[in-house]
């Protein structure tokens, strides 16, 4: 892995750790679960710069995990209603960049199975294990992104993190035998925040009560 490529993972990496700890901080001073505007916004920016990284890495499940919750993140932004503040051009640059690279990689269909399902260095049964993960782990976000639609406001029920902990499991288990430590790094730290979501969540539900 080059130098460029792992500082652009770890970049990545370094946004969603930090969405996690803003949440985290945040929802402990409250003593209720919440969705703050900053874990969207580090979420977009994080997931934009993955999303070259399993480009970079000939990644395919990396690519399609970032695919699908990129469009999720501006969703909530749009819910907070700050996704309008972003000067236009830049919202059209963030919203197209998936979009161009998804429609140039379909243009070229063998280069992208030469490079993606025939990848030398991962074993077919692999991409299958770590997709599964990715898309596990981003079924989350799709989870969200209903719940928050139906109660018209951005939130992160318990249902979130359960999923959470299942798909970062997988997807750590993928790092490990993937060798990237870009992976293993990124989701090992989350799982203390999911288990501790989970039980300010429980702790505030039964305060309600």
């Amino acid at each position: 892995m080059s130098i460029l490529i792992f500082c652009i993972g770890l970049l990545a990496q370094a946004c969603f750790s930090a969405r996690i700890l803003i949440q985290w901080f945040l929802s402990e001073k409250k003593h209720e679960v919440i969705s703050p505007t900053l874990f969207w916004v580090f979420s977009l920016i994080g997931s934009y710069l993955m999303f070259y990284y399993g480009w970079l890495r000939n990644d395919f499940s990396i690519i399609v995990g970032q695919f699908i919750s990129f469009y999720i993140y501006i969703g909530n932004l749009r819910l907070k209603g700050v996704w309008r503040r972003i000067p236009v051009l830049f919202r059209i640059l963030l919203a197209v960049t998936p979009l161009l690279a998804a429609i140039g990689t379909l243009q070229d269909s063998s280069h992208f199975v030469e490079n993606f399902l025939k990848n030398e260095d991962i074993p077919v049964w692999l991409i299958v294990f770590g997709t599964a993960g990715q898309f596990i782990f981003t079924f989350r976000f799709i989870y969200q992104w209903i719940y928050s639609s139906r109660k018209q406001v951005s939130a992160l029920p318990p249902t979130f993190w359960v999923i959470s902990l299942v798909g970062s499991c997988m997807i750590v288990i993928y790092g490990v035998l993937r060798h990237d430590p870009i992976l293993i790094l990124g989701q090992s730290f989350g799982f203390l925040s999911y288990i501790r979501n989970l039980m300010i969540g429980h702790k505030s539900q039964k305060i309600k009560e």
